[in-house]
């Protein structure tokens, strides 16, 4: 039983808590922002476990549809459902499960946040096969990965403000970006299977147009900002984002896939970094 429950935490990726920071940071921007730096405490625990739950949930997933391709890519062959650690049937209970669990806690919060969870839960489980059928899987996820904005503003609000789809779209935006870069590691392994991706859609344009993306990432959150009339920290917030944002570029430039790789892992600074500015603004006021 200790085993088994080994191999479904390495299938819910625990033990590569990234995806968790980078679903996090967006959903604590528009907390944080709708409460005006004090979000309801009952609200932001709900949206912690929800992070955690539906991550897990998506890594579960995600193995799923791509169990028959994981083999065949260097960075993926030993995931659980690529070894035949477990059965797919497996995988597909534990997504379930989650959802349901997840699913559970937004009862909690109000009619408008419910509703808007349904169009989560449609996001998360559609974007693993979208690799099938679009060149733009990336900005998929992004969809799914940002959702949280707007139930965020729906949960402490009760409605979302243009703030919000601002926030949003940044989100998608950045996420497009972080995870064309992940995609990037494995764009010759993708390249050999037909696996689709912005990485490979993109092709020796993809820092043009990543650096395009990250550009626009910044304008909304100065928008934004704007918006809200936040302070000197946030600003100062998005300066030090700019600067991750340069170095992944420059991560980037070779396209080897360690500092692809390292680029996206970057990101996580970048997300951090936007939030503690928004912090220190309410902290100060």
């Amino acid at each position: 039983m200790t085993q088994r429950l080994i191999i479904y935490a390495r299938l819910m990726r625990l033990d590569r808590p990234i995806g968790i920071f980078l679903l996090l940071w967006p959903t604590l921007w528009a907390l944080w922002i709708a409460g005006e730096g004090q979000p309801d405490l009952k609200i932001l625990l709900i949206f912690l476990m929800g992070v955690v739950i539906m991550r897990s949930a998506g890594c579960a997933i995600n193995d799923f549809a791509d169990r028959d391709f994981d083999p065949h890519v260097q960075r993926t062959r030993h995931r659980p459902l690529a070894m035949k650690e477990i059965y797919p049937r497996e995988a597909i209970a534990l997504f379930v499960g989650l959802s349901l669990l997840a699913f559970g806690l937004v009862l909690l919060l109000n009619p408008l946040t419910i509703a808007l969870s349904v169009i989560g839960a449609f996001l998360a489980g559609t974007y693993p096969f979208m690799k099938r059928y679009t060149r733009w899987p990336q900005m998929y996820l992004g969809a799914a990965f940002s959702w949280g904005v707007p139930m965020a503003f729906a949960a402490q609000i009760g409605s979302v403000p243009t703030t919000g789809w601002l926030l949003f779209a940044a989100a998608v935006l950045w996420t497009t970006v972080y995870d064309t870069f992940y995609a990037m590691v494995d764009r010759e392994d993708d390249l050999r299977i037909g696996i689709k991706s912005t990485a490979v859609l993109f092709d020796d344009q993809d820092r043009l147009i990543t650096g395009l993306m990250q550009g626009l990432v910044l304008l909304l959150l100065l928008w934004a900002g704007y918006r809200e009339e936040l302070g000197l920290y946030y600003y100062l917030g998005l300066g030090m984002a700019t600067g991750f944002a340069s170095y992944q570029q420059y991560l980037i430039r070779s396209r080897e896939p360690a500092n692809c790789f390292k680029a996206f892992l970057n990101n996580n600074a970048f997300g951090a970094v936007i939030f503690s500015g928004i912090v220190l603004h309410y902290l100060a006021m």
